[in-house]
């Protein structure tokens, strides 16, 4: 399948924002799974900027305005081949968890922090969920699923991401917050996972053409002799409608903007998304 996605973020200043020092995660990366044929990304004012790779390998795009302003756009265009495959049957076992092949290798990907720490009764359920399944991969799927059954997915214009032990508490909170109570779930049984950031097309069968509105997207990857993705917002394996901006410990490692400015006291924030299928 073959998606554009059109990412729009506009800031509205209360008065003049005199400087701008920003770094946008909003181009694709290409994987076995995605190429990408095209990508841009374009702010206003015209800013001085430079592009790098980060550490997990994210594409981001920095960027300064130092001209005085009252508005800043930075729009993201790209398009995506997708081609994923089925969901691949569990193959490691609970010993192969603490080896040092995996332990070791993907420690970043297990620690706690106080962003996917998980509650107690939470995680209490989640060591019963393991006790139960024979594989790690069997538990990680059951994970998604409690999530998905017990926490009520909400749009991201109508709710503000919070802690996983917050989402967990309310039963109620946006896909990064999901993502973040299942990541937190399946670390505390000692399986590394970790945040993907991207976007999702919402129709199950696309009409080519057709531009739709979307939001930024989540879903969570754990490791079983390769990293499984799953989205337990929608309990459903990520398909060709899906497109990864890359991939962290948590969503504060793949931001689609972060940055700062100076002179005005406050600013309006909105995001539009827009993903169309092209073949």
């Amino acid at each position: 399948m073959q998606l554009r996605i059109n990412h729009t973020t506009t800031f509205t200043y209360d008065g003049k924002a005199t400087a701008s020092y920003n770094q946008a995660r909003l181009t694709p990366v290409t994987t076995s799974e995605q190429i990408v044929v095209h990508s841009r990304v374009e702010v206003s004012p015209k800013p001085w900027f430079y592009e790098y790779r980060d550490y997990f390998g994210a594409v981001v795009t920095a960027f300064e305005v130092v001209d005085p302003h009252d508005a800043l756009v930075v729009a993201a265009t790209s398009t995506v081949q997708t081609h994923r495959a089925p969901l691949a049957e569990p193959t490691l076992t609970w010993a192969d968890m603490g080896t040092r092949e995996v332990a070791d290798r993907w420690t970043e990907d297990l620690v706690l922090p106080d962003l996917v720490t998980p509650p107690h009764d939470f995680a209490t359920r989640v060591k019963q969920l393991a006790a139960d399944a024979d594989l790690p991969g069997q538990a990680a799927r059951a994970v998604c699923a409690l999530v998905h059954d017990q926490v009520e997915h909400l749009p991201r214009s109508e709710h503000a991401q919070s802690h996983a032990a917050e989402a967990w508490q309310q039963r109620a909170g946006v896909c990064q917050d999901v993502v973040h109570l299942v990541i937190g779930g399946l670390r505390s049984i000692g399986i590394p996972a970790r945040f993907v950031a991207g976007y999702r097309h919402p129709d199950a069968d696309p009409a080519i053409g057709t531009p739709v509105p979307s939001e930024a997207h989540a879903w969570v990857e754990w490791w079983d002799d390769g990293w499984t993705a799953y989205d337990p917002t929608c309990d459903a394996a990520p398909d060709d409608r899906y497109v990864s901006i890359g991939a962290g410990r948590d969503h504060d490692d793949v931001p689609p903007l972060r940055g700062i400015y100076s002179g005005a006291s406050t600013a309006d924030m909105r995001v539009e998304v827009e993903v169309t299928r092209l073949a």
